[in-house]
């Protein structure tokens, strides 16, 4: 039997029960866990869209560690598709089973599939909403952002949904198994960003929100240097 190529994927899949499953696993386990293992402050949750202000959005924030997608889930209380790269789908890997489960979807990060889109629209068609990383992949912290992908802009404009920048700062690692220890991080949600915007002033907003609240030294105060972030 062939196996399945999941970057393709229909809104029939994100029903009311994989809503539930979504909503279950996050409160059941990812949030339990963050309470256990780390001193977890969230800020910002004024900022998210209301049901008064219901329309299609894109959660993006800065990529630190594999505990990311749920962190930013569990801050934004709402279940969210990310996008990742295939590998993570191929059996075998460790998230294989979560990912599938969870609602992502496949990415060749070489190679920009029409289904990308296709599957993009059909999600945000639905009660769920989008998750990107533009780092593109897991980066430590470092001085600044840089090497940022453009494509959630492409994504965005296409899509016609507005970007929530999520920065997650302060991450100092992974759980210690010992007793009484606890790792830290701080994950706030910013203003939203309308896809409206010019691509430049797109990436300077989502830069300039995420360096003020993450441990990162926001190069594009001067937007000429727009292109040294890109690629």
């Amino acid at each position: 039997m062939k196996e399945r190529n999941y970057n393709r994927r229909y809104p029939h899949e994100y029903n009311l029960f994989r809503t539930l499953f979504y909503m279950s696993f996050l409160y059941c386990v990812v949030v339990p866990f963050m309470k256990i293992f780390y001193n977890c402050k969230i800020t910002g949750r004024h900022n998210l869209p209301t049901r008064a202000k219901s329309g299609k959005f894109l959660y993006t924030a800065n990529h630190v560690s594999h505990f990311d997608p749920p962190m930013v889930s569990m801050a934004c209380n709402r279940p969210i598709a990310y996008m990742a790269k295939k590998e993570l789908f191929q059996k075998g890997d460790k998230f294989e089973w979560l990912v599938k489960r969870l609602g992502a979807f496949a990415v060749d990060r070489t190679k920009p599939e029409i289904a990308t889109f296709k599957t993009v629209r059909d999600i945000l068609a639905t009660s769920w909403s989008l998750g990107v990383f533009p780092q593109g992949g897991i980066r430590p912290y470092g001085s600044d952002l840089s090497n940022l992908k453009k494509g959630f802009i492409v994504i965005a404009k296409n899509a016609k949904a507005d970007i929530v920048p999520v920065a997650i700062a302060g991450f100092d690692g992974y759980p210690k198994l010992k007793p009484f220890t606890r790792r830290n991080v701080h994950i706030h949600v910013g203003k939203p960003i309308s896809y409206k915007l010019s691509d430049d002033e797109i990436m300077y907003e989502w830069c300039k929100q995420i360096s003020e609240h993450a441990d990162y030294v926001n190069t594009l105060e001067n937007p000429e240097n727009i292109n040294k972030v890109v690629q």
